[in-house]
């Protein structure tokens, strides 16, 4: 009886305090958690263009696009609202759906992008507006922020014309969807698309309060992501329709000019990708490295892969396919764990969902994360 009590205590006593969350061993592969699924919803055709962070408080933040009437683009959807939801808990749980971005029917918000700063604590989420009934094609870009880890927003403020310049009121043009960064000088810096006069670059100097236009244009390249490297150079790599492989460009003047290099290892069907930085020497950590995800085949949006690069981007890792089947646009992050966090379109835009996979996974237990 003695020891059946004491048997008994101890089990009361642990089950008393909370329980360490369990980290992916290195051959465990974690499911997909579903975040955002059309069928799911009778009212909503479609939900699509991923974006994900990490928040100052460590919360993880993913928006998308809720697209209603169909699955349509911008420019052919007149009903397009921005959702999001956040965890608490490295993504193993998940808040309920919320919208933060509504027009009345006729006015659609697309694509949106975050930049958190980690200097005022402030999320910025951009996203391109269009009102198809008052003025159809004419895209206007805006953003809005976060103060509390995003379970606020402000109102949408425009700064169309902060970022682009009067002669193209009438262009394609368009924000990149996923995220943008902010540099070791605090700079916040993102990429926006102009399908008539290339890619640029456009950023604040003052903490998202203005916004200005690099005006040195990159001829190909299509939605792109910028990293900052530990030189201090900048580095875009892009989606170019057509070329079957990403481009990647290099800016050591901040963008006054650039180099530009096709990268035949990252093979590409011309779609969205994500490139992040996971550590940094210069923050502390035990090497430099960088993270590549994108659908790895030539031809079809499917196989989407994760990369790894230990030299700033001038090799990659031959890569592990994260999900076989058809994957789209793909986002990551980075966890307060380690682990990297991505979010990505599954299986013909009916999904989208969110993974966890571990550095131990990623290099097949060649290489371990330890905290800065």
């Amino acid at each position: 009886m003695k020891y059946l009590l004491t048997f008994l205590i101890s089990l009361l006593t642990l089950s008393a305090y909370p329980q360490p969350e369990k980290l992916l061993l290195e051959n465990e592969v974690p499911e997909f958690k579903s975040l955002f699924n059309s069928t799911m919803q009778t009212k909503v055709s479609c939900y699509r263009i991923p974006a994900i962070v990490t928040a100052p408080n460590g919360d993880l933040i993913v928006a998308i696009d809720e697209r209603v009437p169909s699955c349509g683009d911008l420019k052919w959807n007149d009903n397009i609202n921005i959702v999001i939801r956040r965890s608490a808990d490295n993504g193993l749980s998940w808040s309920e759906i919320e919208r933060i971005i509504d027009y009345p029917k006729g006015q659609s918000a697309s694509d949106p992008s975050m930049i958190v700063d980690k200097i005022t604590g402030e999320i910025f989420l951009f996203f391109n507006y269009m009102d198809l009934q008052l003025e159809k094609d004419i895209f206007y870009l805006k953003v809005i922020k976060s103060s509390d880890n995003g379970r606020t927003w402000s109102d949408p403020v425009d700064i169309s014309s902060q970022i682009t310049k009067p002669d193209w009121h009438k262009d394609f043009k368009f924000i990149t969807s996923g995220r943008g960064i902010q540099t070791s000088d605090g700079k916040l810096l993102h990429t926006l698309v102009n399908l008539e006069k290339g890619l640029h670059l456009f950023g604040s100097d003052d903490h998202g309060k203005t916004w200005f236009l690099i005006d040195n244009p990159i001829p190909t390249a299509d939605e792109s992501k910028i990293v900052e490297l530990a030189d201090g150079s900048w580095m875009i790599n892009s989606r170019v329709n057509g070329a079957g492989i990403r481009y990647v460009h290099r800016s050591t003047d901040e963008g006054k000019t650039w180099s530009t290099k096709a990268d035949s290892s990252l093979v590409d069907p011309g779609c969205n990708a994500s490139i992040i930085r996971y550590t940094s020497v210069n923050e502390g950590a035990d090497k430099n490295r960088l993270l590549f995800s994108n659908a790895n085949s030539k031809d079809s949006r499917n196989n989407l892969t994760l990369r790894i690069s230990y030299d700033e981007g001038k090799t990659w890792s031959a890569g592990k396919t994260v999900y076989a089947g058809g994957s789209a646009y793909s986002t990551m992050t980075i966890l307060e764990n380690g682990e990297i966090g991505i979010f990505f379109e599954k299986d013909d835009y009916r999904d989208n969902v969110f993974v966890r996979r571990s550095l131990e996974w990623l290099t097949d237990g060649e290489d371990v994360y330890l905290k800065p």
